[in-house]
């Protein structure tokens, strides 16, 4: 994976992660052009992330059995004929129907992080990682700012038709730009492990200790990150501020600022420190909820606050699919699409329940509510030992090297490691 070849796969991730995401900040507009009620509102954005979730489970596993890179291609063109469709509505089903085929076919996403992550070097994958992942929260922060200028401009559905246009784009530049996907070859290497059948592999990985336990904290870390930006247009929108849309939006800048200086954990995670940036980063997080807290009296602080949380979200983010890209080199698919079914639950459980504990609490109630989530993260990161998060040795993605017999006749199959438990039996 050269620079370039990076940084196209960070503008994949970027693109199609919005197809997701650009409704929030333009579902007023949708509404009054379509005639759609408020309280139906909530369904423009929850088919796309319908959508979105249908694919984690059902389409990223296919990474492990076909061409990756053929894939991101495909993926980015029904990605948007989704948007194209969404774009060209006239009628409600028309809108819910092309979000969701975007959000379903958006996944194109983890299936490029899985490709990134099996084409790097073993000791520049968290590099790598990084920089891809870095696109993926670009895409979701920054389409935010992006739609709502759009739509001002030209109206809702230049943003769907930009959508559109831009991962067709990217489809010719994925074929024309990016290395092939190489695979260990099975008659020269017989015992390469064999990718798991692509519809199970996800429910094997839930029986797994190491999956589950970075599965979790990416729970609760989305979850904390959820109840940030689906709950803070509240207090800035309310008194003393009374902020308009626009100025809300700008707040994703500060989110920005601090994503994009967490590339930095990865070449951290290549050099056998992501277990503990990932506790370093969640203490961090739940310390910036102290100054998100106060954005009823202060602004710089809370602004300094998103900047903490979005460094530390993305290095914890980052640890984690280095992680298991590690742990688990031959199915890195199936490991990055089951990880985002936490992601997607978690963040979703954020933004549901930021806006109840507001109308309780106020704003305070909210910041307590996203403290707590990031200390239960913190909690299942402390409950696994450091001495099983260690990434396994180089070279796990290319033919196995030779062992030393096992005392006992164990499987061929089973990938060296720097621990003898089987799957599932302690954390990583």
């Amino acid at each position: 994976m050269t620079r370039g070849s990076r940084a196209l796969c960070a503008a994949v991730c970027a693109v199609a992660v919005s197809a997701v995401y650009a409704a929030q900040p333009v579902l007023a507009r949708i509404g009054g052009s379509l005639g759609l009620p408020e309280g139906r509102l909530g369904w423009v954005v929850a088919a796309g992330q319908l959508g979105y979730l249908i694919g984690l489970a059902v389409l990223v596993p296919l990474g492990d059995r076909k061409d990756r890179r053929t894939l991101i291609a495909g993926q980015l063109l029904l990605t948007s004929a989704g948007s194209l469709l969404a774009a060209t509505a006239t009628r409600t089903w028309m809108l819910l129907a092309g979000l969701a085929l975007a959000g379903l076919f958006a996944v194109v996403v983890q299936t490029t992080v899985a490709y990134a992550a099996a084409l790097s070097a073993p000791e520049e994958r968290g590099r790598t990682l990084g920089v891809v992942t870095s696109g993926v929260v670009l895409g979701i922060l920054g389409s935010r700012v992006a739609a709502g200028a759009l739509s001002a401009l030209w109206g809702w559905r230049s943003v769907y038709l930009l959508l559109a246009a831009l991962p067709a784009i990217l489809a010719c530049l994925v074929l024309g730009a990016l290395p092939k996907d190489t695979r260990p070859d099975r008659a020269t290497h017989p015992r390469a492990p064999a990718a798991p059948a692509a519809p199970a592999a996800p429910a094997a990985l839930f029986r797994e200790g190491a999956f589950v336990s970075r599965g979790l904290i990416a729970f609760f870390l989305f979850a904390s990150f959820g109840t940030l930006w689906s709950g803070l247009a509240l207090p800035l929108a309310a008194a003393p501020w009374h902020l308009d849309t626009a100025r809300i939006g700008l707040f994703g800048l500060a989110g920005l600022a601090g994503a994009l200086g967490a590339a930095r954990a990865g070449r951290w995670a290549d050099a056998g420190f992501a277990h503990a940036v990932t506790g370093g980063a969640l203490t961090l997080l739940t310390a910036s909820w102290l100054a998100i807290g106060q954005a009823s009296w202060s602004l710089w602080l809370a602004a300094g606050g998103v900047v903490l949380l979005d460094l530390a979200v993305q290095a914890v983010h980052v640890s984690n699919q280095h992680l298991l890209t590690t742990t688990y080199p031959h199915r890195p698919s199936s490991v990055i699409g089951g990880y985002m079914i936490f992601y997607s639950l978690g963040s979703a459980l954020g933004a549901t329940a930021t806006t109840a504990a507001f109308a309780h609490g106020g704003w305070p109630g909210s910041s307590v509510l996203g403290a707590a989530f990031a200390g239960c993260a913190l909690l299942v990161w402390a409950v696994c030992p450091a001495r099983s998060a260690r990434p396994r040795p180089s070279g796990d993605d290319g033919p196995p090297r030779p062992r030393q017999p096992a005392p006992a006749a164990g499987s061929p199959h089973l990938p060296a490691g720097p621990t003898s438990a089987g799957p599932g039996k302690e954390c990583r």
